[in-house]
């Protein structure tokens, strides 16, 4: 029994364009798809005042839900450090239990922060 191996050959030269010419579109043409345009502009707004108090409004919601539910657990806005601040405490003595961040370095941030004309000054 033989093996019989066919060589690959090109198409046929009708189908196949010559230099110099370009395909002719084989069956229905594709219809158009969507068309596509720019998105529209977005005017963007930010209010400072409004973003503090809508930060301050989360942090008194999140103090009152604590508060009902009777765990000893304070959420406050440090604005020196601009970082929120969380608190555990015993609900019963009141005692801070935990400090996120801690006191002391709240207190190095807050040293920073009035060394900031000294060390920096932005004129020079």
């Amino acid at each position: 029994m033989g093996l019989i191996i066919e060589s690959a050959t090109s198409p046929p030269a009708a189908v196949m364009p010559q230099p110099g010419q370009t395909a002719a579109p084989v069956g229905k043409a594709m219809p158009a798809g969507p068309k596509v345009s720019a998105p529209k502009a977005v005017d963007i707004q930010y209010d400072p005042a409004q973003a503090k108090k809508s930060l301050q409004d989360a942090v008194s919601m999140l103090n009152q839900q604590m508060d009902a539910k009777k765990q000893g657990l304070g959420f406050s806005y440090d604005d020196s450090t601009k970082q929120p601040v969380i608190t555990v405490r015993n609900t019963s003595s009141g005692e801070v239990i935990r400090q996120i961040p801690t006191e002391d370095l709240l207190r190095i941030a807050h040293k920073m922060d009035d060394l900031k004309g000294i060390l920096y000054n932005k004129i020079t």
